[in-house]
């Protein structure tokens, strides 16, 4: 268990404590909590690149930890109110998709290697600023309108483009796997 590994795993344990403030009305602590998942989330990247404890434990818990946050943040935004339920489906619908396209790959005996992609990083940097604009503004009680429109813009355009971007990687890698079912032979009479 390294450092930067107990780091994400203080962040996943603060999901709930996120999703209660935000249950709680109480969005100036969910912010506040955001923030330092969000800082989190930078020093153990920081001290598993800088003082080489990255690990594979390490490579799975971290994004684990992301998703789990914003996942959660965004379904509990979505069901105060603070956020069309529209945006909320198309987040979560997308984790749930790249997840269950990772585990049928497993499934079938070849695992599809995880790289995120620019536009994957573009997202979570969208996903986040949107996330953190809509706490601020509920938490501190100032008008975030015309940046939440805008941020939401991005996080869609995002969601979308790195979606359909992993599906074609998918379908790529998984057109390489040879068919076991047994063919046919050819219909001497029908040549």
């Amino acid at each position: 268990m390294s450092i930067p590994n107990i780091i994400t795993l203080g962040r996943i344990l603060l999901v709930p404590v996120i999703v209660w403030a935000i249950a709680s009305s109480q969005m100036a602590i969910a912010f506040a909590v955001f923030i330092v998942a969000g800082v989190s989330d930078a020093v153990d990247g920081f001290l598993a690149k800088r003082f080489n404890m990255t690990s594979e434990l390490g490579a799975l818990l971290d994004p684990l930890a992301d998703k789990a946050l914003l996942v959660s943040i965004y379904v509990a935004l979505g069901i105060w109110g603070a956020l069309p339920r529209w945006i909320v489906i198309l987040v979560v619908s997308r984790d749930i998709m790249i997840v269950s396209a990772v585990i049928v790959s497993w499934l079938f005996g070849k695992p599809i290697p995880m790289k995120p992609l620019m536009v994957s990083k573009l997202n979570t940097v969208a996903q986040v600023a949107f996330a953190a604009l809509v706490l601020a503004a509920l938490g501190f009680g100032f008008n975030s309108t015309p940046y939440d429109i805008v941020l939401m813009g991005f996080v869609t355009v995002f969601t979308l483009a790195s979606v359909s971007l992993y599906l074609v990687e998918w379908v790529r890698h998984m057109s390489t796997i040879e068919s076991n079912i047994p063919h046919a032979p050819a219909d001497p009479g029908r040549e």
